[in-house]
């Protein structure tokens, strides 16, 4: 799909505030509002924009404690039945299917220690996992570079 420069701004303006309207969205590219719903419709069916969302923040939600775990899956545990079992896992942010001595990095938010530990403990005895290796993590910068 061909986008041009006012396309970019209008995608990078979404992924910092996907609340602004169309309205909103013209006045800061100068266009009308028609103009950015065509673009944004245009932009939408192409599958450039694939969902506007709520973004949640888990320390909000008493879940300080950041976490990356690295997983490396037992003999005869597909990716399928691993990811099911991580969709039941509230403290799962994500998971990535990764290259290396690992095969995935698992992204967690958890209220304290004793969360961690026993989320490591429910991967290894109900998830398929053969072995972890997590990192806490002391600081992240969040940045929104969409195009």
């Amino acid at each position: 799909m061909v986008f041009d420069q006012i396309d970019r701004e209008i995608l990078s303006l979404l992924a910092r505030d996907g609340r602004l309207t169309f309205r909103e969205l013209g006045d800061a590219v100068h266009l009308s509002a028609n103009a950015v719903s065509e673009r944004f419709r245009r932009l939408q069916a192409g599958g450039v924009i694939r969902h506007i969302r709520a973004t949640l923040s888990p320390s909000a939600l008493g879940r300080d404690l950041h976490a990356q775990i690295e997983v490396k899956m037992a003999a005869g545990t597909s990716a399928q039945e691993f990811e099911n079992a991580l969709r039941h896992l509230p403290q799962v942010v994500s998971a990535t299917l990764m290259t290396g001595s690992f095969d995935y990095v698992v992204r967690v938010a958890c209220s304290d220690r004793e969360d961690l530990m026993g989320l490591t403990e429910t991967l290894r005895r109900h998830a398929g996992v053969s072995e972890t290796y997590t990192r806490v993590i002391l600081h992240e910068v969040e940045l929104v570079n969409a195009v």
